[in-house]
């Protein structure tokens, strides 16, 4: 199992970035992506302290963590530059806050994410046509979230996801250990969707080939 998306108290999580992991890998997941929230405010000091708490971590521990980053309501003018400054500075895995509908995020996020490059589009709400192609086309992945409320419109990313062969991934927005997820958790959630046993796979397929691509 693997899970990209996830928060710790670097950001609104309640966990540090190793009791996180820990958890994670005693629950048998194979990587986890610690990505919490920033815009140009903490970017530069989230960044720094997931790539060395990551490097130890890989030291000395089986399961893998990867240093990432979620851009959050940012303009939507900053998301190439933060994106690049993302990865130049130790992000290995670069996620944007979609355009949920439970939160007041700009319109025109999902595209200004896809065009600058992102790796993930989280909860990427009413998704439209144009955007899925995009992210099609960059090579940007689309979440099926467990997280409750983002999870609300999970079912219209399945659907455009599959009608125009986007690629998919499916991930647990954690934040604290009450939602803490599991193999079942995931499939359940991606079968509420309307995803089937082999679209299920191949999202876990998607995650593997991320993780292989940023090591």
């Amino acid at each position: 199992m693997i899970d990209l998306h996830t928060h710790s108290l670097l950001s609104d999580g309640c966990l540090l970035p190793s009791e996180l992991v820990r958890r994670y890998e005693v629950a048998g997941f194979k990587a986890v992506a610690i990505t919490d929230h920033a815009d140009s405010s903490n970017i530069d000091f989230i960044i720094e302290s997931l790539a060395r708490v990551s490097k130890q971590l890989n030291k000395y521990w089986k399961i893998k963590t990867i240093p990432g980053i979620e851009l959050t309501h940012i303009p939507l003018q900053q998301f190439l530059s933060l994106t690049k400054r993302a990865r130049k500075n130790g992000a290995r895995l670069v996620v944007a806050h979609g355009e949920s509908p439970v939160e007041p995020v700009i319109t025109g996020t999902n595209r200004a994410a896809i065009k600058a490059g992102v790796d993930i589009l989280a909860h990427p709400g009413k998704i439209t046509k144009d955007d899925v192609l995009l992210a099609v086309k960059k090579g940007t992945c689309l979440e099926i979230t467990t997280r409750k409320g983002h999870s609300k419109t999970n079912a219209h990313v399945a659907s455009m996801a599959k009608k125009y062969s986007a690629k998919i991934t499916i991930d647990s927005d954690f934040h604290s250990p009450d939602n803490f997820p599991s193999d079942t958790l995931f499939r359940n959630v991606a079968r509420l969707a309307g995803l089937s046993d082999n679209d299920i796979v191949q999202a876990y397929k998607n995650s593997e080939a991320l993780i292989q691509k940023v090591y």
